[in-house]
C-alpha cells in the first residue's frame, strides 16, 4: 500500500512539473504589449502553453526581473533602450530570435500649442531620462529643426550634445511614465506611445509630431541568452507574428502602433 502511495505521489509530482514547464512568464508594460500578450493567451492554450503576463509600469524592473531568473523573457522595450540597460546594469539580456514585433511611433505633445510653429522662446520641452528614449526624443526635435546635434546619427545624445538651440528651449529630462502628468507644466513633451495611450492621447491624432514608420525603435521580446531559444518562447513568437495580430495592432490601435512584421 505505502509503495503504491509512494508511486502516486511520483507521478503527481512528474505531472506538476510538466506543467510547470509549459508555463511561460512574460513581463509587459500595460500598453500596448500586455494588451498583445493577453490576445494570443488562447491561441498559446490551444499549444498546451499558460501565458502568464506580469506588467509593470516602469521600464527598469521587467528588466530586472527577467535577469533575476523570476520571469522567462519580457516584451516593452527597444532594442537600443536594452543595449544602454545592459551596459548601464552590466547584464546580458538579448533580443530573442526573430523577436521584432512592432514600433510605437514616439510623438510630441502639447496642452499650450496647436502647432509647432508656435512654440516659444525659452520654452520648456520634457523629455525622457533615460539615454536611449532621451536620444529619441532629441532625434526628433533635431528632425524638426528645431535643434541641432553634435552626432545627428546618435541614438544616445544628451541635451549636452545639442549643438545648436535658436529658441533657447529648456530641457527637463523626467521618468518616462511622468511624461503626461507633465503635460500641464511644460510646454512640450516628448512621450512614449504606451504611455501615450494610457493617458487617453491619441497619437495620432494629438501629437504635434511624431515619428515615421521608419523608426529603428521596433519593440522586441528580449530574455536571457540561455533562455533566448525555448521553444516556449519561439511558440510565443510565432503566436505574436500571426496574421490575427498583424490586424488585432492594426484595428486596435489606429497607427499608433504599427507591426513590424
Amino acid at each position: 500500500m505505502l509503495k503504491k502511495t509512494l508511486t502516486a505521489v511520483a507521478i503527481a509530482a512528474l505531472a506538476l512539473s510538466a506543467h510547470a514547464a509549459d508555463v511561460l512568464k512574460v513581463a509587459a508594460t500595460a500598453v500596448p504589449h500586455a494588451e498583445i500578450l493577453n490576445f494570443v493567451k488562447p491561441q498559446l492554450k490551444a499549444q498546451g502553453l499558460d501565458l502568464e503576463v506580469k506588467e509593470f509600469s516602469d521600464y527598469v524592473q521587467p528588466n530586472a526581473a527577467v535577469e533575476d531568473k523570476q520571469l522567462d523573457a519580457n516584451f516593452f522595450q527597444h532594442q537600443p533602450y536594452l543595449d544602454s540597460y545592459n551596459k548601464d546594469r552590466k547584464s546580458s539580456l538579448v533580443q530573442v530570435p526573430n523577436g521584432k514585433i512592432h514600433v510605437e511611433p514616439f510623438g510630441a505633445y502639447s496642452t499650450k500649442i496647436k502647432n509647432i510653429k508656435d512654440l516659444k522662446n525659452g520654452a520648456t520641452v520634457a523629455i525622457p531620462n533615460d539615454p536611449s528614449n532621451g536620444g529619441r526624443a532629441l532625434l526628433l526635435l533635431a528632425k524638426q529643426g528645431l535643434i541641432e546635434l553634435k552626432d545627428p546619427k546618435s541614438l544616445t545624445s544628451t541635451a549636452l550634445d545639442v549643438v545648436k538651440n535658436p529658441k533657447k528651449l529648456k530641457f527637463k529630462e523626467l521618468e518616462a511614465p511622468l511624461l503626461p502628468r507633465a503635460l500641464a507644466d511644460v510646454d512640450l513633451a516628448l512621450i512614449n506611445t504606451n504611455y501615450a495611450i494610457e493617458a487617453k492621447l491619441n497619437p495620432t491624432k494629438d501629437a504635434l509630431f511624431i515619428e515615421g514608420a521608419d523608426s529603428p525603435y521596433t519593440n522586441i521580446v528580449a530574455a536571457r541568452a540561455d533562455r533566448a531559444n525555448d521553444p516556449n518562447i519561439a511558440k510565443l513568437i510565432k503566436a505574436l507574428h500571426s496574421p490575427e495580430v498583424k490586424k488585432f495592432i492594426q484595428d486596435k490601435y489606429k497607427g499608433a502602433v504599427v507591426p513590424a512584421f
